[in-house]
């Protein structure tokens, strides 16, 4: 039996332990308008952020931007093409792909056999920098 049952006769229906509804003349502050706990941006500000803080982040950009023209440009004074230098990260993404397929047999391996990857290397005459 719930102990307030007797002290409030309005509250009627299944209770749910641990749950109480709100006592009649205590709902009032539960009707008032919702405050959000983020603070509202301020009049013209439709994310909170200042068009200061706006301008700031476009300089940075431009001067990353400026910062790798400049080095595309010294890749290609060296004799690289961006062609070759796109096969070249092509390839990379290749090999970081086919690694990953053996370090997860190689830990398969190291499950069945009750060993670590490490005691492996030896046998596969790989170098643990590999």
């Amino acid at each position: 039996m719930d102990p307030l049952a007797p002290l409030n006769p309005l509250i009627r229906g299944p209770r749910t332990p641990g749950l109480r509804r709100t006592e009649p003349g205590l709902t009032r502050s539960c009707r008032g308008a919702f405050r959000s706990p983020r603070p509202s941006p301020k009049s013209g500000q439709a994310d909170g952020t200042s068009e200061e803080s706006l301008h700031r982040d476009i300089q940075k950009l431009k001067e990353k931007r400026d910062m790798l023209d400049e080095e595309i440009s010294q890749f290609i004074s060296e004799g690289y093409s961006v062609d070759e230098l796109e096969d070249h990260i092509t390839q990379l993404h290749e090999y970081n792909d086919i690694k990953d397929v053996g370090q997860m047999l190689m830990g398969k391996l190291a499950v069945i056999r009750g060993v670590t990857t490490k005691e492996l290397y030896p046998e596969f005459g790989l170098d643990m920098n590999d």
